[in-house]
């Protein structure tokens, strides 16, 4: 049997590239389907620094940092769609997966032995998170109006409310700042910040920007356009508490609730999803539950960082290599990675103690002076804090993951 590729790759941001550039560095017959019609993802909308520190050793933009892959898998020739979108995945065999793409050139079936699902996330929208109201103009996720900024050079308004504090919410406050826009509020459910502390302090501190922690925006005002929004404080049950509201006016309302993996097309093919990171299940090779499919960066879990997602996006190439080699990935004996106290997700599911493992990982709530335990293997590491917001990102050692018998559980303890 002979597939038309060794491995193809969907989507074409960060994880896609840097998957596809690494498979084609090891040799494998690469194809790369992007559905816009521009190489690069997010990035290429990214304008602010913050990208690139551990990848480059350097304080890159956005469309600095994409722009050096794309440059370099446009140099390496590797065959690429844009335009293209995957309608069906079937995975015939182990060794044969069958797609179904739709292009300008017209419709493609492809086989291939591997698939590395790089499509990274969507936003949540306002009904996600039950805003309530009228629909006027000047309704806006982050994501969109930073399009709409940084792409089209369009101004989305200039009595700015921004619901959320996530990281893509806090730098388009400081966008919105720079270009002369009155940032009202930034607002935020819960009772801790949703974004890293850096971005707090560079694009609220730096601009007097106010912060309502333990707010909710809870009705939207307006007739053609945004008028006002109602703002209401909330319980620790995150539940409006009556008597507490005010209204901001404002003509635009930017929506930074949080990211969802982007899985439509995976999903329909059966992959177990693990409902913490709403991604799919992985073992340490960034594989689903489908063999020979493995998925990284945003797809697979939220990350902070874009260098994180190149980083599982070469993994899954790496992974990929091994499977086309060997006819699949070897059979293993896999230890479950299990969420102990204050850990609200953790990825990879499923390890070995055959290799190194990065484990990403994030915590339910705020915490000082605490140290990371895994009591299966007798390992701790001190913290002098854990956020939500920030994403946990450690190394277990081959040698360790094998001295557990069929667990290990990550779990934050207090420093004692």
């Amino acid at each position: 049997m002979q597939n038309d590729y060794d491995v193809v790759v969907i989507g074409g941001g960060p994880a896609g590239l840097a998957a596809a550039i690494k498979a084609k560095e090891l040799g494998l017959k690469v194809l790369l389907l992007e559905n816009r019609e521009t190489l690069g993802g997010v990035p290429l909308q990214c304008i602010h620094p913050g990208f690139g520190l551990h990848y480059f050793k350097e304080d890159l933009t956005g469309t600095e940092f994409i722009y050096r892959f794309i440059h370099k898998f446009l140099d390496m020739g590797i065959e690429h769609y844009t335009g293209a979108h995957v309608v069906s995945i079937e995975p015939y065999s182990d060794l044969e997966k069958r797609l179904r793409v739709v292009t300008s050139k017209g419709v493609l079936d492809i086989t291939t032995t591997t698939l590395i699902y790089a499509t990274g996330a969507r936003e949540r929208h306002p009904f996600e998170i039950g805003l309530t109201g009228h629909r006027p103009a000047g309704v806006y996720t982050a994501g969109e109006a930073q399009t709409m900024m940084d792409i089209d050079g369009i101004m989305p308004g200039k009595e700015i409310v921004i619901v959320g504090s996530g990281d893509v919410g806090l730098i388009m406050a400081r966008r919105f700042a720079l270009e002369g826009a009155h940032v009202k509020a930034v607002i935020e459910i819960m009772p801790y910040p949703g974004g890293l502390t850096r971005n707090i302090v560079q694009c609220l501190q730096d601009f007097g920007i106010p912060l309502y922690l333990s707010h909710a925006v809870t009705r939207i005002e307006g007739t053609k356009r945004v008028e006002k929004v109602i703002v209401t404080k909330v319980d620790e049950n995150l539940k409006p508490i009556p008597g507490t509201e005010k209204e901001i006016e404002c003509d635009t309302v930017v929506i930074a609730a949080g990211l969802v993996p982007y899985l439509k097309v995976l999903e329909r093919v059966g992959v177990i999803i693990d409902p913490a990171t709403r991604g799919p299940v992985v073992n340490e090779y960034l594989e689903t539950s489908i063999p020979g499919v493995f998925v990284a960066g945003n797809a697979l879990v939220i990350n902070d960082l874009v260098d994180y997602v190149v980083e599982q996006g070469e993994l899954a190439a790496e992974s990929a290599y091994l499977y086309v080699q060997n006819k699949g990935i070897p059979t293993k004996k896999w230890k479950k990675l299990v969420k102990g106290k204050n850990i609200r997700l953790a990825v990879p599911h499923y390890l070995s103690g055959d290799n190194d493992v990065v484990i990403y990982a994030r915590v339910q709530k705020p915490e000082e002076n605490v140290k990371l335990r895994f009591p299966e293997i007798n390992k701790e590491i001190k913290l002098p804090f854990v956020k939500p917001a920030e994403m946990i990102r450690i190394k277990l050692r081959k040698e360790d993951i094998a001295k557990a018998e069929d667990k290990i559980t990550m779990e934050v303890v207090p420093n004692e």
